[in-house]
Parts: C-alpha cells; sequence; structure tokens
C-alpha cells in the first residue's frame, strides 16, 4: 500500500473545501502554520513553497507533527522546506499560542481523546481547523448489494482503533475544547472516483483493511460488482464527511 498516493487521494477529495477554509481563516496573513498528524506530507507540500509569503511580505513557516517517524522521513522528500517534529498530538511539545493557524486532516477518528487533541491545537494556536472527519455510520452504497462493504470497512476501522463515526461529534468537540466555532459541517459533494487509479487505490485500501476478516472470495465478489457499476453509471457511495474551523 502505497500511503503517499492514499494521503494525496485524500487531499484531493478535500481540495476545494481547503482553499475555502484557508482563505477564510487568514492562511493569507498567517506566519506560523502547524499540521497536526502531517503524515507524507501531502498537505503540507501545498502550503510551504518559495512563494509563500504573508500580505505583509514575511515568510510563512510550516510546521509538521507526526506519531511515525517513517511518515516524517517521506515528508522531508515532499516538503523539504517544513521544520518536522516527532510526537504526539495529544501533548504537543510546543508554546503556548506559537502558531496562528493549526489544522488537521483525517486525523481526529484516529486518536484516542480527540477532546485532548483539539484542546493541545487551541492552546498552540489561535486559530484551530479539523478539515476532514468522516462518519462511516451514515455511509450510503448503491447497488445496495454493495452494502456489507460498508460495514466490513467500518469493523476493520473499529480493529485499527478508529473511531469510524467520529465525524457527526466534531463540532461538539470543538466546543468542548473552547473553540468559538466559525464554520462547521459537512463537506458538500462526494468524493469522486476521477481516474482508473483512483479507483485502484481505493481498493488497495479496502483489501488491505479487509484482509484476513472477510474471505478473499467475498473480497473480489464486491470489487467486481463495484466495478460493473461504476460502468453502468450505477454507482453510488457517500461517507458524510465534517468540517470545522474556529478561533481560541
Amino acid at each position: 500500500m502505497n500511503w503517499h498516493s492514499r494521503y494525496l487521494q485524500q487531499a484531493a477529495w478535500t481540495h476545494d473545501l481547503r482553499t475555502y477554509v484557508f482563505q477564510q481563516a487568514g492562511l493569507a496573513n498567517a506566519r506560523r502554520v502547524l499540521e497536526v498528524g502531517c503524515g507524507t506530507g501531502a498537505i503540507l507540500r501545498e502550503l510551504d513553497i518559495p512563494s509563500a509569503v504573508t500580505c505583509t511580505g514575511a515568510r510563512r513557516k510550516c510546521h509538521g507533527l507526526d506519531l511515525e517517524p517513517a511518515s516524517l522521513i517521506e515528508c522531508r522528500l515532499h516538503a523539504p522546506a517544513v521544520s518536522l517534529t516527532c510526537g504526539d498530538a495529544h501533548r504537543l511539545p510546543f508554546p503556548h499560542k506559537s502558531f496562528d493557524i493549526a489544522y488537521c486532516h483525517f486525523l481526529l477518528l484516529w486518536v484516542s481523546d480527540p477532546l485532548q487533541v483539539v484542546r493541545e491545537m487551541a492552546r498552540v494556536s489561535h486559530t484551530v481547523l479539523a478539515l476532514a472527519e468522516p462518519d462511516y455510520s451514515q455511509r450510503v452504497d448503491e447497488p445496495s448489494a454493495l452494502a456489507p462493504l460498508g460495514k466490513w470497512q467500518m469493523d476493520a476501522l473499529r480493529r485499527q482503533g478508529a473511531n469510524p463515526s467520529f465525524g457527526a461529534r466534531l463540532a461538539e468537540i470543538f466546543f468542548q475544547a473552547g473553540v468559538k466555532i466559525i464554520e462547521t459541517g459537512p463537506i458538500q459533494g462526494e468524493a469522486v472516483m476521477r481516474s482508473a487509479e483512483d479507483w485502484e487505490n481505493e481498493w488497495a485500501v479496502i483489501q488491505a483493511d479487509l484482509g484476513g476478516s472477510v474471505p478473499d472470495g467475498e473480497v473480489q465478489k464486491m470489487k467486481f460488482m463495484d466495478e460493473a457499476a461504476r460502468r453502468d453509471g450505477k454507482r453510488t457511495l457517500h461517507v458524510p464527511t465534517f468540517f470545522a474551523w474556529g478561533k481560541t
């Protein structure tokens, strides 16, 4: 499984929303920006470029934090100018209000205590953004014969330690963390498999998630039905995904 390709795919799904929220949150004036759970740098590579200066002409400095050293090694390749830290999102190793913006992307469903993570993001920054948190409990699959696929993936996420229905709680968590919410809600639109490569990446994740828990023959049957439904224009897959941003 090529995780950087997967993260790039997820970043493409939220590109329009991310552009809008960054603009509203004042990225153009932000001098210090932190991504919590930066992974391999799929988003940081867009932010820390030679032309990334604020409206006042000051150079923007981007920082990334992740728990996995291997991810940070790859992040260095994709975002070479970023300052990277290996650390736990529950205990951010940064001083009080040391960033203008702290954001995360498909992270909070994976942490053991999302409230603590948002509190930490609020402690170290003036503006907190959670750009994408899904709620798989509201997943819609059509044709209906593909519905078991959603249940299998939810079960797989739970086994991996994730909370697959976290997204609907995002606004509540921001409120409890003391973040003054400016805007929140579901991301409009759906994840679209724009190419054969996108589709193959999605199925690489599915097969990795389900390996050992669902018979391979059943997984291959679902893959065949999914491909046929997409080809015939009959495939619907919608996972409500939520965002929130606010001030501290």
